[in-house]
């Protein structure tokens, strides 16, 4: 039977933004290399297929919340590439803020530097604060940059496929090196991007790295359903998860793809303990932790509110900004209002939920709670696997690892051993052709 997929979400010292205040945690980590080199091996010895770092191009929130400041996720990667030996490598980087040449060359060099292990999550990166780090004084607007995404991405694997794999010859005797009728410039020119190409860098080991997509708005989605291979999501109830998972499929065979191509791993923040009761505790325990002023003003952020329009001992006001008002992770905005709305929360009790994964589903259990909660959106056509999102490192990752795992490869929903090498394997995907040689091939008949 198709195993399920499960990617390890490091952030940190944990997914709970109060994480950082429990003893056990070194406030520090997020810029300690041997932090996460620890997290990276915990995953891999879980059989995981992937670990994930999240990134933006702008300082998150107050540096007085929570850890602020994180290493460049490709540059950590490839220092964990060496730490690790088959857990897959995935990095954000925004289509925003970036060039293709740069980001592809920077992909192509990890999948190489990994043998073959890199994945790129691809996010088009919301709020007026990153945008004012690069020449800019607002946020583009949502469709635009979708529709700059749609080319970036059409450039890259121009770009990836400009070499064929049989153009590096090494050929020592004829004093020749590579056979430059097997590359194939891309010579783009759109509306967004002119770039000539080849690459400077070789067909990397999976021909390109596993693209990952995280946006669920509908632009989002459509980008999703024509490139994504792996889905990163939130939804609070099966049902939600069961709709995102028929709709996204639906479209990706809309546009001529196997659905099966494109696995959807919604996130789950596990709070995991031997009894039902301790879960729970270790949950209040960081919800008290919280500083409501700090969250407040984020929340505010995310609304289009001021903070002072968010009395913490009621519900949100009625007269918030209409879906069609919000130009930036538009998701995000609708899944917090519909939670709040649906569950008719204060905003100190949203505060408390979000605090845990910012609107991913949080579950407190003991270990068979949380395998069963697992196989059920598994089993119920909701998920191709899990974004797993401790809300405390490395103690979560740990406990989720050495006893949850346990139960879903007894189960027979998870793998015991790796059985490939790169990225594409774990997730049960082919090495992509080479279009560019295909399209050159054609042409030549």
């Amino acid at each position: 039977m198709t195993m399920l997929h499960l990617n390890a979400f490091l952030m940190g010292v944990g997914h709970h933004e109060a994480a950082w205040r429990l003893p056990e945690s070194d406030p520090f980590a997020q810029t300690d290399v041997e932090h996460f080199t620890r997290l990276a091996r915990i995953a891999e010895r879980g059989k995981l297929d992937s670990l994930f770092l999240a990134d933006s191009p702008v300082l998150w929130n107050s540096i007085g919340r929570r850890p602020a400041g994180t290493l460049e996720p490709t540059v950590l990667l490839t220092a964990l590439a060496g730490a690790t030996r088959h857990i897959g490598l995935i990095a954000t980087a925004s289509t925003t803020y970036n060039e293709p040449f740069n980001l592809a060359r920077r992909f192509a060099s990890l999948d190489h530097i990994s043998g073959g292990r890199a994945g790129w999550n691809i996010v088009t990166t919301a709020g007026v604060d990153a945008a004012r780090n690069f020449n800019l004084d607002e946020l583009p607007a949502h469709r635009d940059r979708y529709e700059r995404a749609a080319e970036f991405l059409e450039v890259s694997l121009k770009l990836w496929d400009s070499w064929d794999d049989d153009a590096p010859l090494g050929d020592k005797d004829a004093g020749r090196w590579g056979d430059d009728d097997l590359l194939y410039p891309p010579r783009h020119v759109g509306r967004h991007f002119r770039v000539a190409g080849p690459l400077n860098v070789p067909r990397s080991p999976q021909g390109y790295p596993l693209l990952v997509q995280a946006g669920s708005s509908e632009d989002g989605k459509e980008l999703a359903a024509r490139y994504a291979e792996a889905v990163f999501t939130a939804q609070q109830t099966l049902a939600e998860a069961q709709d995102f998972y028929r709709d996204l499929k639906r479209r990706a065979a809309q546009v001529g793809r196997d659905p099966d191509g494109v696995k959807i791993l919604p996130g789950i923040v596990p709070a995991v303990a031997p009894t039902e009761t301790e879960a729970r505790a270790l949950e209040e325990e960081l919800d008290r932790l919280i500083r409501p002023e700090y969250a407040r003003a984020q929340l505010a952020t995310t609304l289009r509110v001021a903070p002072e329009d968010l009395d913490l001992d009621k519900e949100l006001p009625a007269d918030l900004p209409s879906e069609d008002e919000i130009q930036g992770a538009k998701s995000r905005y609708t899944l917090i209002v519909t939670l709040a709305r649906r569950e008719r929360l204060t905003v100190r009790q949203l505060i408390g939920r979000l605090g845990g994964g910012r609107g991913h589903r949080t579950f407190a259990g003991t270990p068979e709670q949380v395998a069963d909660a697992i196989e059920e959106w598994y089993r119920s056509g909701a998920a191709d696997g899990f974004n797993i999102m401790p809300p405390v490192l490395p103690s979560g990752l740990e406990t989720f690892v050495d006893h949850v795992v346990p139960i879903l490869q007894r189960r027979g929903l998870f793998r015991t051993e790796y059985t490939g090498t790169t990225l594409r394997d774990h997730y049960g995907l082919p090495r992509p052709v080479n279009q560019s040689a295909r399209r050159l091939a054609a042409a030549s008949h």
